[in-house]
């Protein structure tokens, strides 16, 4: 399975993490069948739950409280990930993003049929957290006891994840 990692550092207002960002590209051919149903399945099939169907918010949040993986169905979006000196990335149906927490995300932009289905590792719980929000030392603790999820949410054990974070120590 392909993927592109993205690492950003703290940028102040948005916390980030050193683990990278994983990009899959054209994860998931539906084969006539429904996308969202494909990814929902996915996701679950590895023990990734707590999902939702929507799009992108329009302002940098990010999550201190659990790892995140958005799965395009339909549409597409220029996302912007790692605050305001992040980069910004085209995601189009098909693709996955698997964004460690901490790391922010916007969308730019998006096509009127965007359709984002979303998920976190069992056992994780997101909260909603703002660009330059308060208590920055405490939300930087949260993210740093984040654990690690069992399996890649696209490729289980042994995927893509375990290529770009099994051999990085999170923060802590």
């Amino acid at each position: 399975m392909q993927s592109r990692a993205l690492s950003f550092g703290d940028d102040g207002d948005v916390p980030n993490n050193p683990l990278p960002l994983i990009i899959y590209p054209a994860v998931i051919d539906a084969g006539g069948g429904d996308p969202a149903v494909a990814f929902e399945r996915l996701f679950r099939r590895h023990g990734w739950g707590g999902g939702w169907r929507n799009g992108i918010y329009p302002f940098h949040h990010y999550h201190s409280t659990a790892h995140e993986v958005l799965g395009i169905a339909a549409g597409s979006a220029d996302v912007r990930f790692g605050g305001e000196r992040g980069e910004t990335v085209t995601v189009r149906a098909g693709d996955a993003v698997l964004i460690p927490a901490g790391v922010g995300h916007r969308r730019l932009s998006g096509s009127a049929d965007l359709l984002v289905i979303g998920a976190y590792p069992s056992g994780q719980s997101p909260d909603l957290q703002r660009s330059g929000a308060p208590d920055g030392a405490a939300i930087r603790r949260s993210i740093a006891t984040v654990p690690l999820p069992g399996q890649d949410p696209l490729a289980g054990a042994g995927g893509p994840m375990a290529a770009h974070w099994g051999a990085i120590t999170p923060p802590g």
